[in-house]
């Protein structure tokens, strides 16, 4: 019988002496009994996925807006995503794989509607009002605005957990408002393997959905070097594919050629900055997971490429400037009179100010559901 006491004597045999073991954890908030067959990142993972915030994230946009089209990436299927490209990682660099996969799947519960449209406008909405950014927002989902437990707010997830989610780290990041828990130095290899494959994803399946939509063309990808080179290489093992399969297959080659580039370049890393223990990586002045220098050569031309040519596209600035519009109206008519907020938010007026109130309540939203409310209060015809 595997129990939890089992499992973590296994990490000790399996697991890198500089990973994150379960059994040294700073613990929860709320004391509780832990499972007697699951480790605590495994059921800090259970808790995340039957979350409302989880369940939502199905109809929040990635790039393209829900009802563009069924086959688009959406939140839901960006951070399973993550969640697999994290754990090939981490399982490769014998990282805590239960921790990486629980932080990867919590990464954008914070999010808004409209992606980072919808979180821009937010932001600038909430700037004299205490300021907003999805980390701590997400932050915020799971140590208070999720219901679920009679004993404590939020799901009391584990200290390793809500700091993979207050540290995670893109170019989109900004200054975190909402910081209850003291962390200092670099962020775990759990922590760093989340944040870049979040970025091999994105940057990964926003093109191939680029080239979906016909927003991309992939002729304009001949000047692309590592394009080129997965491209020619899937031609020249199956040069009778269909075009669609042909571009399937190049994008799975381009994700399989980083994450294999990232794992051999973040063990020599690991060597360079003699990382033992854990506590030498949050001791070191720099990220130790990262690319090769000639492998971040040929990924900034396809990030330049996709900012020019799909988050520039003049398609996706019109979907960017509809949603900003939404959520500033809406913004305004809560703001301006609160009594129009649902009796579940309302009820918290009495304790948090009406722009903290408002801002959970858009940020919690799905695309639809503020399409839905935005038709509620603007057109007269729609029922409210």
């Amino acid at each position: 019988m595997l129990t939890r006491k089992e499992i973590e004597k296994q990490e000790h045999l399996i697991l890198a002496p500089y990973a994150t073991k379960s059994i040294h954890t700073k613990g929860r908030v709320y004391k509780e009994k832990e499972h007697p067959y699951r480790s605590i990142y495994q059921r800090d993972k259970d808790r995340i996925i039957y979350s409302t915030a989880f369940r939502r994230l199905e109809y929040k946009t990635q790039v393209f807006v829900n009802h563009e089209g069924d086959h688009y990436r959406t939140r839901l299927t960006h951070t399973l995503e993550v969640a697999q490209i994290a754990k090939t990682i981490a399982r490769a660099l014998r990282l805590n794989s239960e921790l990486v996969e629980a932080v990867a799947l919590a990464h954008d519960l914070g999010h808004t509607p409209f992606g980072h449209s919808g979180e821009e406008t937010l932001r600038k909405l909430m700037t004299d009002h205490g300021g907003f950014d999805h980390n701590s927002q997400g932050l915020r989902v799971v140590d208070l605005l999720e219901e679920i437990y009679p004993d404590f707010p939020g799901l009391n997830l584990t200290y390793e957990v809500r700091e993979g989610i207050i540290k995670h780290s893109t170019p989109f990041d900004r200054p975190r408002p909402y910081i209850p828990l003291e962390s200092k130095g670099s962020p775990t290899l759990e922590v760093q393997t989340v944040d870049i494959a979040d970025e091999i994803a994105y940057d990964n399946h926003d093109l191939d959905d680029g080239l979906t939509s016909g927003l991309i063309k992939e002729d304009k990808l001949s000047n692309i070097k590592l394009w080129e080179i997965t491209s020619h290489s899937v031609e020249r093992i199956q040069p009778k594919i269909s075009k669609k399969i042909k571009k399937l297959q190049t994008v799975r080659s381009l994700i399989d050629m980083q994450v294999t580039d990232l794992i051999k370049n973040t063990e020599k890393r690991i060597k360079k900055y003699k990382i033992k223990f854990p506590e030498d990586v949050r001791r070191c002045p720099e990220r130790i997971m990262e690319f090769s220098e000639e492998m971040k050569t040929m990924r900034m031309p396809l990030k330049k490429f996709l900012n020019k040519n799909l988050y520039q596209h003049y398609r996706v600035i019109r979907m960017s400037q509809k949603a900003s519009r939404i959520i500033r109206e809406l913004f305004a008519v809560y703001t301006e009179n609160p009594e129009q907020l649902p009796p579940s938010q309302a009820v918290r007026l009495k304790k948090d100010s009406k722009y903290m109130v408002v801002r959970d309540y858009i940020a919690g939203m799905t695309d639809r559901y503020a399409l839905e409310e935005y038709k509620k209060f603007f057109d007269p015809y729609k029922k409210v």
